[in-house]
């Protein structure tokens, strides 16, 4: 199948980390489909890297084995996975030591290519000594980039340490920290929803829009990952990177084009405009929780504290929600309320738009019992957008009204493979195109406003309030915004499952 996608030159994509978790899951399957597509230049090579000693040959089997595992069985095309096996190799590199780094070089040399990509799927500490190996052994070409996974840092003198060091190797037009979220289809929707469509525009606004809802929710626990978990916590691992910047999309005023300066201007301006949360108001503003044993789906989980590699009285956070306000003339008085959390009862990413009620309700129902038009933008999973509208029932009985969705299902509007977020973004980073990616400035803004928030909860001195696994949180973040007189979506009858 191919699709007429942009010629693009030949490229090397070098990956670190390429026999860990996100590569095989994600990265090398999101490579595999653009080949399938017919996007990747016949002489373009994929180059994995580790510490580990393995052949090419090793590394071809376990790359066939991770395809087969986490790829559609009807898109293992026999051709197209012999082509891509063909493009692979294997260099094993040590980032702390000189050994591996000559044979890179001598790869990377031999019939060198236009484009070189080094992607940095390790741990954040490696990224410094990562880039500054790239230097010392001349691995860098006019057209070298090179991506940063979140997250980027464990705090602000982290994060600027880590920019500091990559920048002092790469200008930043060719450094990409990625956030897969703003791959996925729907958000990459709302920049079209807003600016394409003229009836959202008018009342996008403090005038039109009641409040805005963000929900990142998980039913898994930590997994593997409790070591790391235990010392990031939720609004580490989510609220600083993926829900700020889908707060961003939503509530940034239009850009002059489409260019990736001109989204990001106006991206880090939103950033700006956050109202810091003070220690007076961190009781009522945010909640912080913590799962305990309950069940997901009929099967009983353990409490968190109980999990693999926590260590013994932890404090930290498996949920967050928080009260954020957008200081600016657009979102005066315009709440945005954020959640994230593991061991939630779905998994689930969404966007809900509450407009505010019609001024006068002329209609027998009573307008306390009438929801307004709600606007729902679902990320993941069964990607959509649905507009919550109010019509007549068909029939003689007389004016009832009823709450109808309008539906913009992906996967019925368009049909055949849907492209994962990474696929989108690892050619993006071949283009040289940066608009979906981080710049410095927004990561070093969104880390400011949270480490505020952390340090606060920090001095509190309070733990996380439990709540039972497979329930949607703490009751104390019901009340937070039950508070204001609203209610989670959520909370509103037959909106999960499958709403």
């Amino acid at each position: 199948m191919n699709f007429n996608h942009p010629t693009i030159e030949p490229f090397d994509y070098i990956v670190f980390g390429g026999t860990g978790d996100l590569s095989k899951r994600k990265l090398l399957p999101a490579l595999y489909h653009r080949d399938l597509d017919g996007q990747l230049p016949e002489t373009s090579r994929i180059i994995g890297s580790a510490r580990a000693e393995m052949t090419r040959k090793a590394f071809q089997t376990l790359v066939q084995k991770s395809l087969e595992e986490f790829v559609e069985p009807d898109a293992l095309d026999k051709t197209a996975l012999k082509r891509f096996l063909d493009r692979l190799h294997f260099v094993s590199c040590d980032a702390t030591a000189a050994r591996g780094w000559p044979d890179l070089a001598k790869l990377l040399n031999h019939e060198p290519r236009a484009i070189r990509v080094f992607y940095l799927a390790t741990s954040p500490e490696l990224y410094g000594l990562i880039a500054d190996n790239i230097h010392a052994h001349k691995l860098q070409t006019a057209e070298t980039r090179i991506v940063l996974e979140k997250p980027i840092g464990h705090d602000l003198a982290s994060a600027r340490e880590i920019n500091d060091r990559v920048g002092a190797v790469f200008e930043e037009r060719n450094i990409f920290r990625i956030d897969h979220y703003l791959g996925k289809e729907t958000v990459q929707n709302l920049l079209v929803l807003r600016f394409a469509n003229s009836l959202f525009e008018p009342v996008w606004n403090h005038n039109g829009i009641d409040h805005v809802q963000i929900t990142v929710a998980e039913t898994v626990g930590v997994e593997e990952r409790g070591g790391y978990y235990d010392h990031t916590g939720a609004m580490r691992d989510m609220i600083q990177n993926h829900l700020m910047q889908l707060l961003c999309l939503v509530a940034i005023e239009p850009p002059s084009t489409l260019e990736r300066e001109a989204v990001r201007d106006e991206k880090i301006k939103v950033l700006k405009s956050l109202a810091p949360i003070t220690q007076n108001e961190i009781s009522t503003k945010t909640v912080r929780g913590q799962y305990r044993a309950g069940a997901i789906k009929g099967g009983p989980v353990k409490a968190y504290a109980e999990e693999k590699d926590i260590a013994p009285g932890t404090t930290t956070e498996t949920f967050a929600a928080l009260k954020v306000e957008v200081k600016n003339w657009r979102w005066a008085g315009v709440p945005f309320y954020l959640r994230s959390g593991k061991r939630l009862p779905e998994k689930v990413s969404e966007i809900v738009i509450q407009f505010k009620p019609v001024p006068y309700w002329i209609f027998p129902t009573g307008s306390d019992q009438a929801q307004p038009n709600r606007l729902v933008i679902r990320v993941q999973p069964n990607e959509h957008i649905r507009l919550h509208l109010w019509t007549k029932e068909p029939g003689p009985g007389g004016l009832r009204l009823r709450n109808a969705p309008l539906n913009l299902s992906f996967a019925e509007t368009f049909k055949g493979h849907l492209p994962d977020a990474y696929e989108r973004l690892l050619m993006d980073v071949v283009r040289g195109n940066a608009t979906l990616f981080m710049r410095r400035d927004e990561v070093e803004a969104a880390w400011e406003w949270t480490e505020s928030i952390l340090d606060a909860w920090k001095q509190s001195g309070e733990r996380p309030k439990l709540y039972t696994a497979g329930t949607w949180g703490p009751s104390e973040a019901i009340a937070m915004i039950v508070r204001d007189g609203r209610i989670w979506f959520d909370e509103q009858a037959g909106d999960y499952p499958g709403d």
